[in-house]
């Protein structure tokens, strides 16, 4: 093996992968809390402090399947430099960066694996991409959203059916809703910092790796950590302009509502981990908020806005890959290849 690539370089490249980890929180804390804040369950202040503690010790419940997918998986590892993935990094973050400020509920994770993807086609050509692992993450991409919004539907029937049969006023309804939905919002942010922060575990561990400081792939607890932490910070700072799209402009929630639309998500985004699939935990949440509204009325869900999301979704991975492959030349000529 080649010598280790300077220490410095390494250090500065892994503090930009954990300022992306910061932005993924910044820019999907709406995801986490734009139901529970919403629907009055909680206030914003300590809705985010709510969903940071579970994005936090999300690394206690999940392994590292999704962090082994993003790292080794996608991008052949023996063609990869600390260049391509610095440019990767920064084709996601100036993404993530575009979308916040435009306030829309954008997938961190396609611009990750867009904007690495296309640093990595810069440096080497479409070969240097593992059909397996893009064929796997695909279609989790497309999948994870639709079982939202399918398990949305259905949690939100069958709760009405039971209340129906049961007759339960409507007072004791939101009660217990809002009761239940502190403990799906718990649900859904462990699943969001289960998934998101192994993203950047992933690059974070490839990069040691073509860097030379590690021999093998596997995830150092210390990366663990440093990723968590920098996620949780970023649920804590929150994306307020987002939050609003995401709790209102899709669907007006009610309490009952955001329990089952976090408990839908919650239920697809522990799936996709549990095959070390890298999803969008904005999908799969916008997927399952329609479904809830579906559920009520198809009126009730306000498809326009929805269809802009999905553009939004769709430009993602090749806007990040433009940017990222756009980097890569940058990078290669003013610090590192």
């Amino acid at each position: 093996m080649d010598a280790p690539i300077g220490l410095g370089l390494t250090t500065g490249i892994i503090a930009v992968a954990l300022l992306f980890d910061f932005t993924n929180g910044v820019h999907d804390a709406a995801n986490s809390i734009a139901t529970v804040v919403s629907t009055r369950v909680l206030s914003p202040r300590i809705a985010v402090a709510w969903a940071a503690f579970f994005n936090f010790v999300a690394f206690l419940v999940f392994g590292t399947s999704v962090a082994h997918t993003v790292g080794a998986g996608m991008v052949d590892l023996s063609v990869v430099t600390p260049g391509v993935i610095l440019a990767g990094l920064i084709g996601a973050i100036c993404w993530n960066a575009f979308t916040w400020y435009l306030g829309l509920p954008t997938s961190s994770s396609h611009a990750l694996v867009g904007g690495y993807g296309g640093a990595a086609v810069a440096k080497a050509g479409f070969t240097v991409l593992v059909a397996t692992g893009w064929r796997k993450t695909l279609v989790w991409m497309v999948l994870a959203p639709v079982v939202g919004l399918i398990f949305g539907i259905v949690f939100m029937v069958a709760v009405s059916w039971v209340l129906y049969w049961r007759k339960t006023p409507a007072s004791v309804v939101n009660h217990w809703s809002r009761r239940g939905q502190l403990l799906s919002a718990a649900l859904y942010s462990l699943g969001h910092g289960g998934n998101d922060a192994q993203k950047t575990m992933g690059i974070i561990t490839g990069l040691l790796v073509t860097a030379g400081y590690l021999k093998t792939f596997y995830v150092p607890l210390w990366v663990v950590l440093a990723a968590q932490t920098a996620i949780a910070l970023g649920t804590l700072l929150g994306g307020w302009r987002i939050v609003k799209t995401m709790g209102q402009r899709i669907a007006k929630l009610r309490p009952i509502d955001g329990m089952c639309a976090e408990t839908a998500s919650a239920v697809s985004i522990f799936g996709a981990t549990f095959f070390g699939a890298p999803v969008s935990t904005t999908h799969v949440i916008t997927g399952a908020i329609s479904g809830v509204g579906a559920a009520r009325r198809i009126s009730a869900v306000k498809w326009d806005v929805t269809l802009r999301i999905v553009w939004a979704w769709i430009l993602t991975i090749p806007a990040a890959a433009l940017v990222g492959a756009i980097a890569f030349h940058i990078v290669s000529r003013l610090i590192v290849r």
